[in-house]
């Protein structure tokens, strides 16, 4: 159990003194005591000696102290005429300097400087408890805060009200009637009071006077709340009132933080807020009626005098925590404020007839150390949870570790869904979670063969049950130095958390149970979620190429809050070098994906392709034998593929592609398909590993591989085509050939090289004696025609000597190449003479001359007359009709032809000299009609001309004379008068010289 506090006697009353301590008030370092002969006692406090004895303990460096050993209070002074009877209930108002005590049922007002009675409030004769209260409010007026202390006193049924403000007493005094007498008075806020009757509470409104009934269970009052009252309603000190002849206990109150009160009676408690609303919290299990009840921050304290104990409990959870024994207690006091920071490990008083304990306070960084070593996490992190982040060192970062040890002790309870959430809101360290799995999920970091952290339950066991702490007792708690204590166990663990420190087991240790069967499957399915979510958030640092992200550089590294789960795993606790941070990130990410895939293949296998299909930093050598030994060798291949590891996925495929069909090791991969499908996929930098293992699947079907050179792929038409092209030459020409197609006509390069080598490969095939399909054979000669005759990106002279000169089958080609290189007469001899074809002679012609109308340099005015132009294509095909070089004879049907169809391109004065005599006057007769109309059209066109040139001149005189009818012409009438001015410098014209403008 937790050792939050410890008893130390401060006033021990000698045994000859039979006087009895009724009453106890402390204030800084004064402690009052009022004792039943109506006698006052101050005490000093001494402050060093109590703090000492707690931080520092009785001995100094394992040596005991040279100095005397200080008294822990001093008696300063006794006024033994304070009261006439026993002194009740004392308490102060110091912003009044006054102090307040009940006395024979009389409320008495005395200096708190000197004790010297100032006042006796008359109207409060018959009194039986008082209540006071100071808080700082606001005018409602003006806005200005001030001090204002109430004193509450009940009379019977009647509540009698008073009030400071700034330390000067209100004349008037305000009074309420309740229903039943009044037994106990606690203020919630400064305007807010409960009242314990003698059957229920109410809650009474100071300002308003507004009156409130509290509906609670049993004997809290009132109808039965949402639990009831245990034991029917009635409690065990009712039943010793009714039967066995004890005394009804008076109701309890105190208030807590988070504007919680709690209302106890008998047995029966309840939780409300300050307003009076119950808070439906599980009533507190006392056995027995407590006589005190008490808050001292964080903890509910509650004062069992029959059994001459004291509890500490969690307010949240009501565990206790604590039991003290502390013989014949009967009161509880603790000192204002005892909710906030300023209360922080002070203390409280406990008393009883004949002495006074101080309850001194643990450090509450070793009462959390302490839970945390018995095993009670649950109630480590509801007390870290309601101390305040100045109070505790690191409390964030120790409740992150604290729910992490609970993750782990749910591990070993089998509760795993539990224990991965919780690791999971937590941002656990990834490794640390993976340890807790057997080898076959965790790999070489598995724990599970060695020892563990000693689990809660195992901790509970191996410490001793016994938790009371005898008063006086010199053991005192567990480490009398909370500071070293602290340091300790918190350094322990920050090497739980330190990815430096990880793999370091824990101090306590058991064996573990390896996991197996049923149950690790369920573990491994649980942590596959908690694997993911790890997994998405390194991706918010990390690229998949292992470089971190952008805007992380922006910032130098520096992770956001969202990063603290890896913290302490990837930084090891504290900032490396970028380096350093970026390596522990690539390792941390390993893992989880490595430990997931594992993951996946254990408990559901059919989840493992997405993973290593996309990018991941799974670790290769495990992927790879695992996906060998359960043979899915085709999700090996694109696990490959992921990683870039071409050369091993192509060995593979090349390994299963080539098997023989007797195999059915992986018939997915038999044959070259699945490689060429790999192949494709493969960016133009591995050019060298595509034409290494693109050889085997073209031995074996040609067409399919060449899919990886011409598929309409970006990665295909990007491929180094010089080096495929070498590559293809050096396995077959027809390979060649097609690709070297597929580049011109498809993808239309216009490098020389690849139109060059076309032709030549075109050539090459033209010339082989043993070709023998003729259907074939025109195919290919068609080809070599149309790449001649429309490609301008390869050298004719260079083509023109390799075509043969003596065979037929390249007269054509021949003759386009001679075009090329505008040997004009000699390609027209071909189609005459060789190829005996004037058709295509004249189509011949009739590109070149339109070839040469359409360059603007050769292009004719319209007014050029046909005699003054340069010979045309026509002569010279003209020429070799009627005069054709021997033994060649004239052939007059296709001359006369030409001078029929084409006489208007043909210069009589350079056509005529080309005729024979012997060719009749008849014959030409379409050639000079042609010749005229040529004539005719010239001398028309430059007609018209003139005449379109006369009438715009004619439109521009007009104008000039007359206007376009906006401004006036040269023709019209200006008058001028003696009072006309120039539109320009604005005087009179008069006599001088005029001069109109245009406009």
């Amino acid at each position: 159990m937790l050792s939050a506090f410890t008893a130390r006697p401060i006033v021990e009353l000698k045994q000859r003194d039979k006087s009895k301590v009724e009453s106890i008030l402390a204030y800084g370092d004064r402690l009052l005591v009022g004792l039943n002969t109506g006698s006052l006692r101050i005490y000093r406090i001494n402050e060093g000696f109590v703090d000492g004895e707690r931080l520092n303990g009785a001995v100094e460096d394992g040596r005991p102290s040279s100095q005397p050993t200080p008294k822990p209070v001093e008696l300063l002074r006794e006024y033994d005429k304070f009261s006439k009877y026993k002194i009740e209930q004392l308490a102060l108002i110091k912003e009044a300097n006054i102090l307040i005590s009940l006395s024979n049922n009389v409320i008495s007002i005395h200096e708190l400087s000197t004790y010297e009675l100032q006042e006796t409030l008359t109207k409060a004769k018959g009194a039986s408890a008082f209540a006071v209260t100071s808080n700082i409010i606001k005018d409602t007026t003006s806005g200005i805060p001030s001090i204002v202390s109430r004193l509450a006193v009940a009379v019977k049924r009647h509540l009698l009200l008073w009030s400071w403000h700034d330390s000067e007493l209100m004349s008037a005094s305000s009074e309420l009637t309740l229903t039943t007498s009044i037994k106990t008075l606690t203020w919630a806020t400064a305007t807010h009071l409960f009242a314990g009757l003698s059957s229920s509470y109410v809650l009474v409104n100071v300002e308003t006077s507004e009156i409130t009934d509290i509906v609670g269970p049993g004997s809290i009052g009132g109808a039965l709340g949402q639990d009831g009252g245990r034991f029917g309603g009635v409690g065990v000190a009712s039943m010793g009132y009714m039967g066995l002849g004890g005394m009804i206990p008076k109701p309890l109150a105190t208030k807590l933080g988070q504007g919680e009160v709690l209302l106890a009676k008998d047995i029966n408690t309840l939780f409300v807020d300050t307003d009076g609303n119950p808070l439906g919290r599980r009533q507190i299990p006392w056995a027995v009626a407590p006589e005190a009840v008490g808050y001292s921050y964080p903890f509910l304290l509650a004062l069992q005098a029959t059994k001459g104990t004291l509890e500490a409990r969690n307010p949240e959870t009501l565990t206790l925590l604590q039991t003290i024994p502390l013989s014949g207690a009967n009161q509880l006091h603790v000192p204002q404020p005892n909710v906030s920071l300023a209360h922080a490990g002070k203390g409280f008083l406990v008393s009883s007839e004949r002495c006074i304990w101080r309850m001194s306070a643990l450090g509450y960084d070793s009462q959390v150390n302490s839970l945390v070593q018995c095993g009670r996490l649950d109630e480590a992190l509801s007390l870290l949870n309601m101390l305040e982040d100045a109070l505790v060192r690191d409390k964030v970062g120790r409740i992150r570790e604290i729910k992490m040890m609970k993750a782990q002790d749910l591990f070993d309870q089998r509760k795993y869904r539990d224990s991965l959430d919780l690791f999971n809101d937590v941002s656990a360290p990834p490794e640390r979670v993976i340890r807790l799995y057997p080898p076959v999920i965790a790999g070489e970091i598995s724990s599970s063969d060695e020892e563990h952290e000693v689990s809660s339950s195992s901790r509970r066991t191996s410490r001793p049950q016994n938790n009371v702490e005898t008063v006086g007792s010199t053991s005192g708690p567990p480490n009398d130095n909370p500071a070293e204590s602290t340091i300790s166990i918190s350094a322990s663990m920050d090497e739980k958390v330190s990815a430096s420190d990880s793999r370091k087991q824990p101090a306590f240790r058991i064996p573990r149970d390896e996991l197996a069967g049923k149950d690790l499957e369920t573990a491994t399915i649980e942590l596959q979620g908690f694997l993911v979510g790890a997994r998405t958030k390194l991706q918010r640092y990390l690229n998949f190429d292992g470089t971190l992200k952008s805007h992380i550089l922006e910032t130098n590294g520096n992770l956001d809050e969202s990063s603290s789960a890896f913290e302490t795993l990837v930084y090891s606790g504290t900032h490396k070098v970028e380096r350093g941070r970026l390596q522990e990130l690539r390792v941390t990410a390993n893992l989880v994906d490595t430990t997931l895939f594992r993951a996946y293949m254990f408990a559901r296998p059919s989840m493992a392709g997405p993973l290593f299909r996309l990018p991941n930093f799974c670790d290769v050598a495990v992927v790879n034998t695992k996906l060998m030994e359960t043979s899915r060798y085709n999700d090996l291949v694109d696990f490959f593929f992921g990683k870039r590891l071409h050369q091993e996925a192509l060995e593979l495929l090349q390994k299963f592609g080539k098997a023989d069909d007797k195999d059915e090791t992986a018939p997915v991969l038999r044959g070259p398909k699945r490689t060429v499908s790999y192949l494709q996929s493969m960016s133009p930098e591995h050019v060298d590993l595509i034409l290494e293992f693109i050889q085997w699947p073209m031995e074996i079907d040609p067409d399919l591989g060449m899919e990886v050179f011409l598929a309409d792929t970006e990665n295909a038409e990007s491929l180094p085509r010089s080096r495929v092209m070498t590559f293809l030459r050096n396995m077959d020409k027809k390979l060649e050939m097609r690709y070297l197609e597929h580049l011109v006509r498809e993808l239309d390069d216009s490098s020389p090289e690849f139109h060059q080598r076309l032709i030549d490969v075109y050539l090459e095939e033209l010339r082989q004696e043993a070709y023998v399909d003729e259907k074939s054979h025109m195919a290919l000669k068609a080809k070599l025609i149309s790449l001649l005759k429309f490609s301008e990106h390869y050298e004719a002279w260079n083509v023109a000597r390799r075509l043969p000169k003596d065979n037929g089958d390249f007269y054509e080609a021949r003759a386009i190449v001679l075009g090329k290189m505008g040997e004009h007469r000699q390609a027209l001899e071909i189609y005459v003479f060789k190829l005996g074809d004037p058709g295509r002679a004249e189509e011949y012609c009739n590109q070149i001359y339109m070839a040469d109308s359409s360059s603007p340099a050769k292009a004719r005015s319209l007014n050029t007359d046909p005699e003054h132009e340069s010979p045309s294509i026509y002569r010279q095909l003209l020429s070799l009709y009627l005069s054709p070089p021997p033994p060649h004879k004239p052939q007059w049907d296709p001359a006369l032809a030409i001078l029929a169809r084409h006489g208007s391109r043909l210069p009589a004065s350079t056509t005529l000299n080309l005729i024979p005599e012997v060719l009749l006057v008849k014959d030409l007769e379409s050639y000079f009609q042609a010749r005229i109309r040529s004539a005719n059209t010239v001398v028309n066109e430059g007609r018209i001309i003139a005449g379109l040139r006369k009438t715009v001149d004619l439109n521009q005189e007009a104008i000039l004379s007359f206007g376009n009818g906006q401004s006036g012409g040269r023709n019209r009438k200006v008058t001028i008068t003696d009072e006309r001015l120039c539109g320009v410098c604005h005087r009179r014209f008069g006599g001088s010289v005029i001069k109109v403008l245009p406009e």
